[in-house]
């Protein structure tokens, strides 16, 4: 098929779409984590909302979440067709066209950045407004496609979700705010080089300027290492905080230090080694790099939340 061919077949449908497509189109998984990370930073700021308007906030920041998730789909059809683990998405597979992807995500973005300063203040709206923006086109149009660093810079747009949700609840950030902003920031660079490592030929195929493409996987073995370092005094420095607390630290040291023996281990292994064992040593480090930030996380909502919490704030833990 040419590449003409290619371009209309992108553009047209192969059978009607289902709820299902439409909801894939807003990548559901990342969804998720901006919902759950967006939570947590409103959950743990010391002003609480009224229970509505904290659901309208949550449900602001998906909806904020599903519009920019829309948006790369819609730009980033023509490298999703081509690599293995996107192909099956709703506009390469031919079940939503690109024109309904762009529709959708303006709408949902427009209406969520809208609909959270109305129901918090406009500061989070402005906050969630950047995120979708930095996502959008700053990561997905310009970022992705021009250089190896392009999910270290643009792993601030997954940053930003606890930010946003501290400033529907607080009306302004905070120290707090900002150290939940670098553990996200500073993990995602190990989380999805660990990735690349293991998809092998889908970033070369696709063109896109991974680190293991322009760089190689010894470079990025390295990099992975170097990142989880400078990581962790982030991670354990908001133990010593107001949202952090005992239970907080104990979790943080043990997946820290987990942390650091994976990454220590991928940057000791050589490409042959990785190639035998199909590279078990790398994906055993990626799932492990979602359990260590839901389980930061995790503890962050136990410390505010749990009898231990209250008990560690008022004995002045973290002040």
């Amino acid at each position: 098929m040419s590449d003409i061919q290619a371009d209309i077949a992108g553009q047209t449908t192969t059978g009607e779409a289902g709820f299902g497509d439409y909801v894939q189109l807003l990548k559901p998984r990342v969804m998720s984590l901006v919902v759950f990370t967006g939570l947590v930073g409103l959950l743990v700021a010391p002003v609480s909302l009224h229970p509505i308007e904290a659901l309208a906030a949550v449900i602001f920041i998906a909806l904020g979440a599903g519009g920019s998730g829309a948006l790369n789909m819609w730009w980033d059809a023509d490298i999703d067709r081509v690599m293995s683990r996107t192909q099956k998405r709703p506009i390469p597979a031919g079940k939503v066209t690109e024109g309904e992807a762009l529709a959708i995500g303006v709408a949902l973005s427009g209406i969520s950045v809208v609909m959270l300063g109305l129901a918090t203040n406009w500061l989070a709206a402005g906050l969630l407004a950047f995120t979708i923006f930095f996502y959008a086109v700053v990561y997905s149009m310009w970022l992705k496609r021009s250089t190896p660093q392009n999910i270290v810079i643009g792993g601030a747009s997954g940053a930003f979700p606890p930010m946003v949700g501290w400033a529907a609840a607080m009306g302004s950030v905070s120290i707090e705010a900002a150290l939940m902003f670098m553990v996200i920031f500073m993990w995602t660079p190990p989380h999805f080089w660990a990735l690349a490592l293991f998809m092998k030929g889908d970033y070369h195929d696709a063109q896109v300027p991974m680190l293991t493409v322009t760089h190689g996987r010894r470079t990025t073995r390295t990099h992975i290492l170097v990142y989880t370092v400078a990581l962790v005094p982030f991670a354990l420095a908001a133990a010593f905080t107001s949202i952090g607390g005992p239970i907080y630290l104990a979790v943080a040291l043990v997946l820290n230090l987990l942390f650091l023996i994976g990454a220590w281990r991928i940057w000791r292994r050589a490409e042959p080694a990785a190639e035998a064992d199909k590279y078990h040593v790398e994906r055993r480090f990626f799932r492990l790099s979602l359990i260590y930030l839901f389980g930061h996380f995790a503890a962050f909502l136990i410390e505010a939340t749990a009898p231990a919490g209250a008990l560690a704030a008022a004995i002045g833990w973290g002040f």
